[in-house]
């Protein structure tokens, strides 16, 4: 299997981005994944002698030009097919990559995806899944995390399929809880959104639905899924990030359950619904989150997640 990776994105790129290659080569020495390292070489040169020994693992691909972190996503893509963003999407539309990985400017990956990938065939709205840590040492996984901040209900159906197919495939999750967030447990209480989402969620064929839940059992173990709208699923996220930034970074608490809230545990978000895989990590990410990125691009390569989410679909 072949990945792109986009050594250009993130505050800390090149360096670690190709020390996170390192990393992924020596935990995983005998997978068969090919990373193709995608970016400047001048840039790459002081680090790629770190992963030389390598060589026959990976391939560097020439993209010079970077779209920068505020750039506007479809304007620079248009005027930036050099980028290394651009490339990486162009190679998966050719074929020659089976999953793209990138840190880079989230507007642009964001729309890369939705227009040179596409969205599945059946799927309404592609939507980015999370990882929410537990109390229990495992993860729950909400979405939609935020790209999509209005909704409908039949839209909040999909993206609790699509977060059930995942969870069970990718997490190894039996038969995943699914949990729709509301602001009571009772059914009735909510939004008019919530109120309609309910009893179509109820009525889904292959969901595994347990009801409302409210903020206080984000971090317990009471479903698998979260089901919410963009808005909700963003707001959670950064709570959950300012949390382990005042315990753990401001106040040097140290405690094995809020080590789990650091994103680089996971790596980066996938974006579920669209053809190939895609995952995107955070700006300022380090080593360990794209190392990590690496081990969760294969994973749905090994477990064919697309072919899943299309039978699926097609027979929705």
């Amino acid at each position: 299997m072949k990945i792109g990776l986009d050594i250009m994105g993130g505050d800390h790129a090149p360096a670690e981005a190709i020390k996170g290659v390192q990393s992924y080569f020596e935990q995983m020495p005998d997978a068969p994944v090919h990373v193709l390292l995608i970016g400047d070489p001048d840039a790459a040169a002081p680090y790629l002698p770190l992963i030389e020994k390598y060589s026959h693992r990976y391939t560097f691909v020439e993209a010079r030009e970077v779209i920068g972190m505020h750039e506007h996503p479809t304007k620079a893509l248009k005027e930036k097919p050099g980028s290394s963003i651009a490339v990486g999407f162009g190679m998966m539309q050719k074929g020659m990559a089976d999953a793209f990985i990138s840190a880079g400017n989230t507007g642009a990956m964001l729309v890369g995806a939705m227009y040179s990938v596409k969205a599945i065939e059946g799927v309404l709205r592609p939507t980015i899944a999370a990882p929410i840590p537990r109390i229990d040492g495992k993860f729950s996984c909400l979405l939609d995390a935020g790209i999509n901040a209005d909704c409908k209900p039949e839209h909040m159906v999909q993206f609790a399929q699509l977060g059930s197919i995942y969870s069970h495939h990718v997490l190894g999750v039996e038969s995943p809880k699914v949990g729709l967030m509301n602001i009571g447990e009772e059914e009735g209480k909510g939004n008019i959104l919530a109120q309609a989402t309910y009893p179509l969620l109820k009525e889904a064929s292959g969901i595994n639905f347990a009801g409302n839940i409210e903020g206080r059992d984000v971090f317990y173990d009471k479903v698998d899924v979260i089901v919410c709208e963009g808005f909700v699923g963003n707001v959670i996220i950064k709570m959950a990030e300012s949390v382990y930034d005042i315990l753990k970074v401001q106040r040097g608490v140290q405690d094995d359950f809020l080590d789990t809230f650091n994103f680089e545990t996971y790596g980066g978000t996938p974006v579920l619904g669209i053809n190939s895989p895609v995952i995107i990590g955070h700006g300022i990410s380090h080593a360990p989150a794209f190392c990590n990125m690496i081990q969760l691009a294969s994973k749905f390569i090994e477990t064919d997640l697309i072919g899943m989410f299309k039978k699926h679909f097609k027979q929705a």
